[in-house]
């Protein structure tokens, strides 16, 4: 018997290090196509100290979870957000100052300094500006056009039927699943799983319920997507048109060559530095795909003011200018209408849809952050799911253009001259078999464990939020729980 593990042990190690190899490999193949490609353009690193960064990330979490989610300050301090407010620099910030009146959380630096994070509006929480008090922007209330979600039915209000679930359907195994995604060590916050449009499982956290706004990260990427999409329906932009960026419209500048496509894409070229790069070196400058978090800048001028890295549609890269860029174009198309930006999202998506959650953050000046910066709960991101489950249709009215959910879920040429089939238009792909699904399968994804699987072969959307210190376990959970669910729901459109 000790001979059997042991040969199953080193069976094991042996393919552990070929694996490893593997992935060595093929990213300094990804490396080296990139070098080969770059173009001679300076980097300028974002300025600030990272720890003044963290304690900005730290104040807006803090903030977020107390005032949005409603979380309790300690369990939030200890278990949310450690993307852009890391866990191992929170001890040296000390214990956030919470001011329900002002609605505000401070943390204070060792050497005083204060970044200060406040709630402003319906936009959500915001860092400020060292020194400042207040945002640069008018605040606005931003309110739902539609009824009281409890006087009407799924999906447009959140009265559930009563009726049994379709005969098709193996109620026992999504049942095995709903405990399979909720693993203690997971920390699962949500889950939510649609068949065919319809509630077919669904189960919340200690705390939590179906109207929980929860940190969504960068699934807000697919939203700010969706919102282009919207745009383009209405006969605003088009996938192939030139990026209408002003800072590009000088004569002789090569990123007018970027067009909407590439954006959605993330194969603008643009030039910063994100933790996901394949040659990030963590001992370097501050990566400036956080800095569009934290900067407490104009997140828009400082993305559409970067230098090309390699030519458009060349090199896939996963980076926040693109996410950025796209709210950038969504601002400038529906101020350019006389029309509210604060609430466009709400008029033109959400009232449509029935969502009635959402928190979309802005940086001081009034630009949505939604590439990462957004809450909602599990329901409403079900909504946006069945949104594409239904290829744009909502009650009748096409609210993206016909073929737009094909454009999403499709390989984004850039990934696949790097031989990597993960990535769309701002959605996630199933090319690799991250999840045990089809590989028609598509998703929204943040960081901490947030997941919007949708898997068009199965007319099923499945929604994980969680708490973030919870994430691997949770991710293994989800992962049996998409499994089971795999065997519970028939197969074939």
């Amino acid at each position: 018997m000790r001979r059997t593990l042991a040969v199953a042990a080193g069976v094991a190690l042996l393919a552990s290090m070929l694996a490893a190899q593997e992935v060595s490999q093929a990213r300094r193949a990804l490396i080296a196509r990139a070098q080969a490609l770059e173009l001679d353009t300076p980097y300028v690193p974002p300025p600030g100290d990272p720890l003044q960064h963290h304690a900005s990330g730290y104040a807006k979490i803090m903030c977020s979870a107390v005032f949005v989610t409603g979380l309790d300050p300690a369990f939030a301090a200890e278990n949310v957000g450690y993307f852009t407010a890391p866990y191992e620099h929170r001890p040296a910030l000390g214990t956030p100052r919470i001011d329900r009146e002002k609605r505000t959380v401070q943390v204070t630096m060792p050497d005083g300094t204060v970044r200060t994070a406040k709630q402003v509006g319906s936009q959500g929480c915001v860092t400020l500006p060292i020194g400042r008090t207040d945002v640069l922007f008018t605040p606005s209330i931003v309110a739902s056009a539609l009824p009281d979600a409890t006087t009407m039915p799924w999906p447009m209000g959140d009265v559930l039927p009563d009726s049994p679930l379709p005969a098709e359907v193996d109620a026992a195994r999504v049942q095995q699943a709903v405990a399979a995604a909720f693993d203690p060590a997971g920390m699962t916050a949500a889950f939510v799983v649609t068949y065919k449009g319809r509630i077919i499982a669904e189960r919340y956290g200690e705390g939590i319920t179906h109207t929980t706004p929860l940190e969504s990260w960068s699934m807000g990427k697919s939203l700010s997507g969706t919102l282009m999409g919207v745009l383009m329906k209405q006969g605003v932009y088009t996938l192939d048109q030139p990026a209408p960026i002003p800072e590009w419209q000088a004569p002789g500048d090569p990123r007018a060559a970027i067009t909407i496509r590439h954006i959605l894409n993330m194969s603008s070229g643009l030039r910063i530095i994100a933790p996901q790069d394949p040659d990030y070196d963590p001992t370097g400058p501050y990566p400036d795909h956080l800095y569009l978090y934290t900067g407490s800048v104009d997140s828009f001028k400082y993305a559409a003011t970067r230098p090309l890295q390699w030519p458009p549609n060349t090199v896939g890269r996963y980076r926040n200018t693109d996410p950025v860029l796209t709210n950038y174009m969504i601002r400038l198309a529906v101020e350019r209408r006389h029309e509210d930006y604060h609430s466009f999202p709400q008029r033109a998506l959400f009232d449509k849809l029935g969502i009635r959650t959402m928190v979309l953050d802005t940086d001081p000046y009034g630009n949505f952050l939604t590439h990462g910066y957004e809450l909602g709960s599990a329901r409403d991101w079900a909504r946006l799911a069945n949104l594409y489950l239904q290829d744009g249709v909502w009650n009748g009215e096409r609210l993206l253009p016909e073929g737009y959910a094909a454009f999403v879920s499709a390989l984004a040429p850039a990934w696949a001259a790097d031989k990597r089939p993960i990535y769309g238009g701002l959605f996630w792909l199933n090319g690799e078999g991250s999840f045990p699904a089809p590989r028609d399968a598509y998703y929204m994804t943040g960081v901490g464990g947030q997941s919007v699987l949708i898997v068009p072969s199965h007319h099923l959307a499945v929604v994980r939020l969680g708490h973030y210190k919870g994430v691997a376990p949770g991710g293994r959970a989800l992962r049996k729980a998409v499994g089971l669910l795999m065997e519970a729901i028939p197969g074939g459109r």
